[in-house]
């Protein structure tokens, strides 16, 4: 493994798939699975291109039930292009690396350049050898462009081979097998067709959200051809072009597949194929398309700068680099959320949960125009989050757990256990905390960017209809004194209700509870501080008055926490739950991570016992500052000292299977400041998680974006304790013995490239020049004030490392 490029040596069947989704290309707009091109869809194999926001709905008969799901949609396939030797009489076996002529097998995902190449050696029954180089990309400039080169070698004979070039519309969403009973036939009225010249096209639409889709390919070889070696020969839902090359023994040939891409989502444009055949019309040639592809990337990679040495960088560059194909500059134009597992494959359905509150951190401090339109995502959704609120009798946004095209509830009503083979209740859409995650998305994204003018608009509409669905959905409790949430679910999602209770739900969540005390007092304070034209426009738009500002200030003073044991309780009742046997469980059935699909095959149920999937409470300690966190445990009457944390920390360490990617990242995170030398255990597998399919085959559906983003937050601001706070800079670093010295530049308040570098006991910081103003840098003990053009070297007391609350 170079730092830049990731290789693959060989051909395995069993990793194929895994190998697709990390060996992914894509540029924001749209983005294919690392596939080969001369192999379909089967049990190895799962070419898939998706673009970001196109989604259909179709219905489905599960359990006896009609379903109705939307899923992103896998698009035609424009990668088939496959190939065997010419015979006059009679045809040869097309080559594939699933045949036994395949000799050799190398494949390589460049980083730094986003191409993939791969070679490949095969050996026909009579002996002779052709060797196989293709290279790939899709194209960062032109993010509607893809471009396939295939060179062939013959080794020590002449003669001709046959190539066919398609453009396959038969394909279907079949990438996830415990969705196979689901209906996944997305796409109708597929046609195929020829345009100028070396090229064809494929059109058709989605069933039901009618979304077109225009598809054009000009295939061209580096020797003439006329009529006789080059034909197109389509078939129902296929555009094919076949072209017989002529290989003189070793002189190499090249096939170049230029292939445009175009939906009726597209602005600027009245028909996606005519769009699309001219914008291939007009593309340049290979080496001019790579040339410019790869001036995107250098100016991507310089803006998301991380200098971070050893396995742990090549890793995180790996991580940026998905990041980066999912969320683009070129998503800025779009109106797309964050899909939880990227353009990479279908798992999920490819829908938006709370991911951006992992994913927006990052993006705040290196693309913030890319935050601002994800943010605009979910603002063009409010008006939905408020229906859905008022049609179940609530006040303010109550925004959907999933999330895909139009905002409303698309959290699946059935869920398969592949363990027991049972279709089960899903009641994750009680999970009402991702409102909370958008609202704290939305102040982070100002803090770091200074975009008062969103903050003032359209994030204090999205801020106060949240705080408005919290302060409504509280009931007070007469004899606890306290306001409650009921019936909610919590980050952890293996509690979905309380032991032998047939209502779902549990109550007071401490996470839901003091996450929406967050909201309450952030909210208050924005309408406050808003300029007062501004502020008497907000009340005359949501009907806003100072009764309800009253509420929300008591609210957020006297919401309940549950504590049990000495420690802060996951929800009320969490301690009255059973012991869980878990080395029994880990001796029968070893890998015991998806505890609640293990437990449910047994005929058992994890809401019986204490036990978790993921960080619940220990989120606090992701998102809030220990200060912070303090101060919001203050704010409702109760100390939350270092002892209480650590104790809390600890014996929630103890009960969680860790069955999300985000699992070892909160935990890792959590850890650097309460028990740093156990932090790199978890950090280390929120690291791996994808690369090593730590979850046991389900990177191969798809990248886990929330844990890969999460890790370059991880160095950005969990190990410096950097904090975009009242227009300064923050910084509180935890020395991490396996990463001693590590640098990034971050954009700030309209400052390109400010350059931090942590070395053990000092920080360095440089401020680009400019004809900006200063930074103020803030330590525990000093503020300082970096001018443009100039740095600044501090030293850190005590090792850098800061207690706990």
């Amino acid at each position: 493994m170079h730092e830049w490029i990731w290789t693959y040596e060989g051909y395995d069947p069993a990793r194929e798939r895994l190998r697709e989704a990390l060996c992914t290309l894509g540029n924001g707009y749209f983005a294919t699975r690392g596939a080969a091109p001369e192999c379909t869809a089967d049990d190895t194999h799962y070419p898939g291109t998706y673009a970001a926001g196109c989604y259909n709905r179709l219905t489905s008969t599960v359990a006896g039930r009609q379903v109705e799901n939307e899923d992103m949609v896998n698009l035609p396939n424009w990668l088939p292009l496959r190939f065997r030797l010419y015979r006059v009489a009679g045809d040869a076996a097309w080559f594939t690396p699933d045949s036994t002529a395949l000799a050799e097998h190398r494949q390589s995902l460049d980083l730094r350049a986003g191409t993939l190449e791969r070679t490949m050696r095969y050996v026909a029954e009579d002996g002779r050898a052709l060797t196989v180089r293709q290279l790939r990309l899709v194209h960062m400039a032109d993010p509607h462009l893809a471009v396939l080169r295939t060179q062939f070698t013959a080794e020590g004979w002449s003669g001709d081979i046959e190539v066919e070039a398609a453009l396959d519309g038969a394909v279907t969403n079949s990438g996830v097998a415990r969705y196979r009973e689901l209906n996944g036939s997305h796409l109708v009225h597929v046609n195929a067709g020829d345009g100028e010249p070396d090229t064809m096209w494929l059109r058709c639409r989605t069933t039901t959200s009618d979304i077109r889709i225009g598809m054009a390919a000009r295939t061209i070889a580096d020797e003439p051809t006329d009529e006789e070696r080059a034909r197109n020969a389509h078939e129902p839902l296929r555009a094919v072009q076949l072209l017989r090359l002529t290989l003189p023994g070793g002189v190499t040939r090249t096939v170049d597949k230029t292939v445009a891409l175009h939906t009726s989502r597209d602005a600027a444009i009245s028909d996606p194929l005519h769009a699309a055949l001219g914008r291939v019309g007009r593309a340049p040639g290979f080496e001019a398309l790579l040339e410019s592809h790869r001036t995107a990337w250098r100016q991507l990679w310089r803006r998301g700068e991380l200098d971070v040495p050893g396995e742990a960088g090549s890793i995180l560059r790996l991580h940026l680099f998905h990041v980066l194909q999912t969320l683009s500059p070129h998503t800025a134009d779009l109106d797309v959320g964050v899909p939880a597992r990227g353009l990479h494959g279908e798992a999920y359905r490819g829908h938006i949960f709370w991911d951006e509150l992992f994913v927006l951190p990052y993006l705040n401090l290196h693309f913030p125009e890319v935050s601002r339109a994800l943010l605009m995502y979910r603002y063009r959704r409010l008006e939905q989050a408020r229906v859905l609120a008022r049609d179940a009798g609530h006040t303010g946004a109550m925004y959907p757990w999933q999330s895909g095209s139009d905002g409303r509830e698309e959290t699946q009503e059935l869920h398969l256990n592949p363990r027991s083979g049972r279709w089960l209740p899903d009641h994750s859409r009680l999970q009402h905390h991702v409102g909370s995650a958008i609202a704290y998305n939305v102040w982070q994204y100002c803090e770091a960017s200074g975009d008062a003018e969103f903050l003032h608009t359209k994030g204090a509409e999205m801020l106060t209809q949240v705080a408005r669905f919290w302060a409504g959905f509280a009931r007070y409790d007469d004899q606890l004194e306290r306001y409650r949430i009921r019936g909610v679910v919590g980050p952890d999602e293996y509690h979905e209700a309380y032991p032998g209770s047939c209502l779902p739900g549990l109550d007071d969540n401490a996470y839901t509870n003091v996450t929406a005390v967050w909201v309450l007092a952030r909210a208050l304070e924005v309408v406050r501080e808003l300029p007062e034209p501004r502020r008497r426009e907000l009340y005359e738009r949501i009907g806003l008055d100072r009764g309800e500002l009253a509420r929300w200030e008591e609210v957020s003073r006297r919401m309940y926490v549950p504590f049990h044991d000495g420690v802060i309780s996951q929800f009320h009742g969490y301690g009255d739950l059973e012991e869980l046997d878990w080395d029994g469980l880990r001796a029968r059935h070893g890998d015991i991570r998806r505890l609640d699909r293990v437990l449910e095959a047994e005929n058992d149920t994890v809401n019986r016992y204490k036990a978790s999937k993921q960080a619940d409470v220990l989120m606090l300690g992701y998102l809030f500052s220990p200060a912070e966190l303090s101060g919001l445990f203050r704010r409702l009457g109760h100390e939350l000292d270092e002892e209480t944390w650590h104790r809390t920390v600890d014996y929630y360490l103890k009960r969680t299977s860790h069955g999300s990617t985000l699992s070892g990242l909160v935990h890792g995170w959590v850890l650097a400041r309460v028990r740093r030398e156990d932090a790199w255990t978890y950090v280390k597998e929120a690291l791996e998680g994808d690369i090593a399919d730590l979850q046991g085959g389900t990177t191969e559906e798809g990248i886990h974006l929330g844990a890969m983003a999460g890790t370059l937050d991880l160095v950005q601001r969990g190990l410096t304790g950097m904090e975009t706070r009242g227009g300064a800079l923050w910084f509180d670093p935890v020395h991490s013995p396996q990463l001693a010295e590590y640098g990034f530049s971050v954009r700030y308040h309209g400052h390109w490239g400010v350059r931090v570098r942590m070395r053990p006991g000092e920080l360095h910081i440089g401020v680009p020049a400019s004809d900006g103003g200063p930074i103020e840098v803030r330590l525990t003990d000093r503020t300082v004030s970096v001018e443009p053009g100039g740095s600044r070297l501090l030293m850190l007391p005590d090792d850098g490392h800061r207690p706990s609350p």
